[in-house]
């Protein structure tokens, strides 16, 4: 027990040391998370591993309640920073709002912890063991196990990821095994009073810890070398200022003021001696900052100035945002009374824009200083470095108040200046000579940006009144387009009725010819006047499909329904093209049933949508074949069906057939006179009648035409 009880304090101090070496590298802001979470993690595992060490080893009553105390409120804060830590490592980031409320369990916790009774019932020295409260012990467990269980799912999420790199299946692992093992032993058996293998949960955990600090020394996480050379460093220097102190101390005491000290005197005045140690630098630092805001008002940090510039060019793109927040910037950190840049933005064009009261150049002048300085020249212009063969260029700078011309070029390209007026306080150094001239590409790289999308946005304007001017005029031609599509569906609309007049009178006088009105005819003068008849059918029919599709583009298309007995319509239809199909050798084939009740619909261009599908079966199927028309009643509506074994329909056609004036190609050979427009026409009485249209077909075997209509709610 006492030999497991060393060991479990060594190893806490390990722990401690470990999480030492982390807190002293070097991290970037992605794993500054990950880093801090560890050494949490790291110095709580030593801290519980002392307290279980301390406990098994103690005599006293204080001893053992102090370390019982850090015992269970350091284990709760070791469940905590896993959960932290596994979160960071795999997501990088860690919220503040995340970190705080996760921490409010163990807040409430520790403060249960702490008052006396109410967690911790009593403890005892002589058999080492701890009675506590039931309730308050299951509320520890459960904040426990839900801290490392949240930890361990998402640890192993991205462990079990097949495209995952092999350290976070090593930390699952790792962390998997030491929580079963210190689970086991310094969660469960103390729950049941059994307090003498504790010390072999603080094993469990060192070995967690050791391969957490080898998975970040191993994977480059963190800057190892340089944290263990810190570490080592700063030990070395405790341990030497310590021992220096002590000789010190016993010299001064024992030999020189014959005076003798007590351990606990030297161990106190070590421990302020260490203080005052860790508190010099802070102290050094603070007013190596004062001295500095005295003496050295106008010091700047160039790499700060250098970032905050390359913030302030990438932030925007507006080339006078940019030159007015680089001017701003400048002027101040160089304690310029004004400043200001002027840049060629075209042929004879060129901006000038500034802080302060700069003085305007005109674009005479900067031209004229293009000739007199060079166009490739890059070098600063100083006005109390200018020679004497200079006095042009210096006269012009005093005019202007300008104390420094940085030219700007890229490549051989001259793109502006920047002039820096006179220094606020004194004069401008060599080092602010040299900070000029070092963003200068800096300057001229953001500029060529800017004015690259500034000519961008000429150009999109540019593009934009073109595409404003084609759209209007895309607009007139359509508006014309329009009226003469009106105009058309007039003509058509005036020369459909036109026609159907004289068209009905020559059908009639044919009707009465054929049943003899008119006198006898011969056989042969009758066949020519049932083709004629036909004909004339036709083309009724052909003129009121046009008539109807003028009047759907003109928004005339008025359904005027009545009762009508759709199984006699079919059968009217059948039979008025009997004639035709028997000279053909075709035969319809329709038996009327007797359970359709009758439908409000519009009788004369229902009758037109049956008449084009049953001719067209009888003209687009072969000779001395049958045509199968079949009406019947499925559940609440009718379905009527013409199929035939005619030509079919291509598959790759079948898409727009109907479409207005759309025909398949084996039908335009069959029938070169077809219009187009029957299929089109039907699907919009159909749907008219809030019918669907019912079509299949394959090339070669024949097709199906037909429709289905409601049948009449019942009241």
């Amino acid at each position: 027990m006492i030999v497991l009880g060393i060991f479990t304090i060594i190893a806490g101090f390990i722990s401690l040391i470990l999480g030492l070496v982390v807190s002293t590298s070097t991290s970037s802001v992605k794993t500054r998370s990950s880093k801090w979470s560890f050494v949490l993690f790291a110095s709580s595992v030593g801290v519980w591993s002392i307290g279980v060490g301390l406990f098994s080893l103690a005599a006293s009553a204080e001893v053992a309640t102090f370390a019982v105390y850090a015992y269970y409120i350091a284990a709760l804060l070791i469940a905590y920073a896993l959960l932290i830590f596994c979160i960071s490592y795999t997501s990088e980031t860690v919220s503040k709002v995340t970190t705080i409320g996760l921490l409010l369990p163990w807040i409430v916790m520790s403060f249960f912890i702490l008052q006396p009774g109410l967690f911790i019932a009593s403890i005892s020295t002589v058999n080492h063991t701890v009675d506590l409260v039931p309730s308050m012990y299951a509320l520890f467990t459960l904040i426990f196990i839900s801290y490392t269980a949240l930890g361990m799912v998402l640890l192993w999420r991205k462990a079990l990821l097949k495209k995952r790199v092999q350290r976070f299946r090593v930390l699952a692992v790792w962390f998997t095994i030491c929580l079963i093992g210190g689970g086991f032993f310094n969660l469960i058996l103390p729950g049941f009073g059994y307090y003498q293998y504790i010390g072999l949960g603080p094993l469990f955990t060192f070995i967690m810890v050791t391969a957490v600090f080898y998975a970040i020394a191993r994977h480059g996480l963190f800057d190892i070398r340089l944290a263990v050379v810190r570490t080592v460093t700063y030990l070395l220097s405790l341990v030497t200022l310590a021992g220096i102190y002590l000789i010190v101390i016993f010299l001064i005491f024992d030999t020189v003021l014959n005076q003798s000290s007590t351990i606990s005197q030297i161990t106190v005045n070590v421990f302020l001696t260490l203080v005052l140690a860790f508190t010099f630098q802070p102290i050094k630092r603070f007013f190596d900052k004062l001295t500095n805001r005295v003496f050295y008002q106008d010091n700047y940090n160039i790499d700060e100035f250098i970032t905050e510039l390359s913030r302030a060019l990438s932030s925007t793109n507006d080339l006078h945002g940019l030159l007015r927040q680089a001017a701003e910037k400048i002027a101040y950190t160089m304690k310029s009374t004004d400043i200001s840049f002027v840049v060629y933005t075209g042929s004879e064009r060129s901006e000038q824009i500034g802080t302060g009261s700069y003085s305007r150049i005109s674009y005479k002048d900067v031209r004229w200083l293009d000739d007199f300085i060079g166009i490739s020249v890059v070098e600063p212009k100083v006005l109390s470095q200018l020679e004497e063969d200079d006095e042009l260029l210096r006269r012009m700078m005093v005019s202007h108040r300008i104390a420094i011309i940085l030219p700007l070029v890229r490549q051989g390209i001259k793109m502006g200046y920047l002039f820096l007026g006179d220094h606020k306080r004194s004069s401008y150094n060599a080092r602010d000579i040299r900070v000029v001239r070092s963003i200068a590409d800096e300057l001229v790289i953001a500029i060529q940006n800017a004015l690259t999308v500034e000519q961008i946005k000429e150009l999109n304007a540019h593009l934009e009144q073109r595409v404003d001017a084609a759209t209007k005029e895309l607009r007139r031609t359509n508006a014309q387009l329009q009226k003469l599509d009106e105009a058309k569906d007039d003509f058509i609309s005036m020369a459909s009725h036109q026609l159907r007049t004289p068209l009905t009178s020559i059908k009639g006088y044919l009707s009465m010819m054929i049943e003899g009105d008119v006198g006898k005819i011969s056989q042969q003068q009758e066949h020519v006047l049932n083709e004629a008849f036909l004909s004339s059918e036709r083309m009724v029919r052909l003129i009121s499909d046009f008539l109807n599709v003028s009047r759907l583009q003109t928004g005339k298309f008025i359904l005027e329904k009545h009762p009508v007995d759709i199984a006699l319509l079919i059968q009217r239809e059948i039979d008025s093209l009997t004639q035709n199909a028997t000279a053909r050798g075709m035969k319809f084939i329709y038996k009327m049933p007797k359970n359709i009740p009758e439908l409000d619909l519009d009788e004369n261009k229902i009758q037109q949508v049956v008449m084009n599908f049953s001719d067209n079966a009888l003209y687009y199927s072969k000779d001395n074949g049958k045509i199968t028309i079949t009406l019947k009643k499925i559940a609440d509506q009718i379905e009527f069906i013409v199929k035939d074994n005619g030509i079919g329909v291509p598959e790759a056609e079948q898409a727009h057939l109907f479409n207005k004036f759309f025909r398949a190609t084996n039908a335009r050979r069959a029938r070169p006179d077809g219009t187009g427009v029957g299929l089109f026409l039907a699907k919009k009485v159909i749907d008219a009648h809030d019918g669907e249209i019912i079509f299949e077909s394959k090339e070669g075997k024949g097709s199906s035409f037909g429709f289905r209509l409601p049948l009449p709610k019942k009241k």
